[in-house]
């Protein structure tokens, strides 16, 4: 990565608000500006949606906000596709798919450590949109062969848009749905992904990572040619730590954790308070150092980060604005106690 961790804050790619410039505001708080994903601002800055613009076979319905795939369509659009894949603006996202996107882009991004986008990943694209018979298209293998490869070429287009902005940005692939590959439910096995995300990986420009919210193969991911790993340690952080070996190779090569520490969601943030959640990162951070781990080498590749998105709270945006500001101060006092400031 093109610069230390050291405990530095960046937040989720969703946000709950309605109003971008509120939205704006909690994105450039952070040490590591992002810019936010608003669906409930507009069906156009959905995860799925943004990542579908000029997919071949995908049909929008914004009137019920749904995304589905028709393989007649899909069939008929290829030849356009393969004419455009080595077109940029083919990939580029348009200001109808996201306008928070265009706006971050507009601002002085160059003076930041970093800057970070996002793209939702195809595993997770793959589960979500489904054909006319109600499947999801990563069963498809011809589908899934252009998929792979689509994803790869939007997520360099975008990644290479920001390093205009500021050299050292970095790129999140989304996938939430790599919890449910290693499972009997999704039919999708852990061979083919390794092998899938393997050639989409060698596609990726560098820097980019992963990010997810539950509990997927960790030797998977850290094994993975991945600069930064982005999770719900809040939740998951007892079962991240046993895998050991495979976190140390992963820092040795210069990886970055993502710890996502404060939970956003309304129930959970109620019940806490800053130092329980000092103590529940400061717990995890020790099961590393009992097998041999140095404290400044995690913490110098470390960032810090939100649990969850939360979309579903009572009180809308106002707990995710809290827990943003709890991500500030839990880092400061992080960072004053070990001295990295």
């Amino acid at each position: 990565m093109p610069f230390d961790g050291n405990l530095l804050t960046t937040g989720m790619g969703i946000l709950p608000h309605r109003d971008m410039d509120r939205a704006l505001k909690i994105s450039m708080s952070v040490d590591i500006p992002f810019w936010p994903q608003l669906p409930k601002m507009s069906f156009y800055e959905d995860m799925y949606v943004q990542a579908s613009e000029n997919f071949p076979g995908i049909i929008l319905e914004p009137e019920n906000l749904n995304i589905y795939f028709d393989t007649v369509k899909f069939y008929s659009e290829l030849e356009n596709t393969f004419a455009n894949f080595e077109n940029p603006d083919f990939f580029r996202m348009s200001p109808k798919y996201s306008a928070t996107y265009h706006t971050f882009m507009g601002f002085d991004l160059s003076k930041y450590v970093s800057i970070r986008g996002q793209l939702e990943g195809p595993v997770s694209f793959g589960l979500k949109v489904l054909d006319e018979n109600k499947k999801p298209i990563i069963f498809n293998e011809e589908v899934r062969s252009i998929l792979f490869d689509f994803m790869a070429r939007k997520a360099n287009v975008q990644l290479n848009e920001l390093k205009e902005k500021n050299p050292r940005a970095f790129i999140f692939i989304d996938e939430p749905g790599l919890q449910y590959i290693f499972s009997s439910v999704s039919g999708y096995t852990n061979d083919m992904a390794r092998k899938d995300f393997e050639i989409f990986f060698n596609q990726v420009e560098h820097p980019r990572g992963i990010h997810l919210c539950g509990n997927p193969d960790w030797d998977f991911l850290l094994n993975l040619d991945i600069d930064i790993l982005s999770f719900n340690a809040y939740n998951c952080g007892e079962i991240f730590v046993k895998y050991k070996r495979s976190i140390k190779k992963f820092l040795e090569r210069g990886g970055i954790i993502g710890w996502g520490l404060v939970p956003a969601n309304f129930d959970e943030f109620q019940k806490e308070s800053q130092q329980n959640l000092i103590h529940h990162i400061e717990g995890l951070w020790n099961e590393l150092l009992k097998e041999g781990f140095d404290i400044k080498e995690v913490l110098s590749k470390s960032i810090l980060m939100p649990a969850t998105c939360a979309l579903l709270n009572p009180d809308e945006f106002k707990t995710v604005e809290d827990a943003y500001n709890w991500l500030k101060d839990l880092s400061y006092r992080l960072r004053e106690k070990y001295k990295i400031l």
